[in-house]
């Protein structure tokens, strides 16, 4: 039995300001859960939130892990390292136990997404407390042209420290790893990915739960031997043991923001259904 799967069409994940808890003093600010422990999710904890213009979420610590990746606008995240300007496309990770706030000082609203490493619990105020001490650490930037192998440069990988890791291409598939061990996380992952328009992957699954943001494009997508069609907006998520394939269906590219939790192993990170079949028909 595999640990399942999860599909948010776009526009279904409900936005609301928090009335209760320490959100309840922020400003301006919604969110809404996506995947998390209502959905069974043990390690993911997947939300869309949203912040106005002049908008502001008081200090607060987590005993989870976060990373998250800013769709639209521009807010400003500050630490105890200082103040950080995040615009979109970038991204970082928030350590267990890091005080931080966010600010929206601009004139349009800010919207991202938030990766929670395990999912937070709701008999435990969500595992997020108020602070008024803060302390920090680890930010960095995507763009389109990291995601193009025609056009990857030192001076491209050294925009900022969180561009080490080279881009991966195989198979008509490019991935962007953003948030990982080499910037400070431990416990989750979060990366692009773009598909070419041949770009395709055969049924595989993980040890892992894996969440899947689409930005761009439309994707051909099965889970757990059922089709489904994904597209700018749509949310989808894959439990431990999941089978999952996705092909690029249009004429252009196809890009999502992923997730991992708990980290992948250093080894059978991926079983791809085929080898087995393969040694199923040799063996016999």
């Amino acid at each position: 039995m595999s640990g399942g799967h999860l599909i948010r069409p776009a526009g279904a994940v409900e936005l609301v300001a928090p009335t209760t808890g320490w959100a309840s003093g922020a400003t301006g600010y919604r969110r809404g859960m996506a995947v998390g422990e209502d959905d069974h999710a043990i390690h993911t904890g997947f939300m869309i939130s949203e912040l106005d213009a002049g908008g502001s979420i008081p200090w607060h610590v987590h005993s989870f892990e976060e990373s998250f990746y800013l769709v639209e606008g521009s807010a400003v995240i500050d630490t105890a390292e200082g103040s950080f300007r995040i615009s979109e496309g970038g991204y970082g990770v928030i350590p267990i136990a890091m005080p931080h706030r966010w600010r929206n000082d601009g004139e349009l609203p800010v919207r991202w997404a938030d990766m929670q490493a395990p999912a937070p619990r709701s008999a435990y105020q969500d595992d997020t407390f108020d602070v008024r001490d803060p302390r920090n650490r680890y930010f960095g930037k995507i763009t389109a042209s990291q995601m193009d192998p025609t056009r990857q440069s030192q001076d491209l990988l050294d925009v900022t420290a969180s561009m080490r890791t080279a881009l991966l291409v195989y198979g008509g598939i490019n991935v962007k790893m953003m948030v990982d061990s080499d910037l400070g996380a431990q416990l989750a992952t979060m990366f692009m990915v773009q598909y070419d328009p041949d770009g395709a992957t055969g049924p595989h699954d993980h040890p892992f739960e894996e969440t899947y943001y689409f930005l761009e494009g439309q994707a051909e997508a099965t889970f757990d031997g059922k089709p489904v069609i994904l597209g700018a907006g749509d949310i989808a998520w894959a439990g431990v043991g999941c089978p999952h394939s996705f092909r690029n269906l249009g004429g252009g590219s196809l890009r999502w923001l992923e997730t991992q939790a708990p980290q992948p192993p250093r080894r059978y990170s991926y079983r791809f259904a085929r080898d087995w079949d393969y040694l199923r028909e040799v063996l016999g």
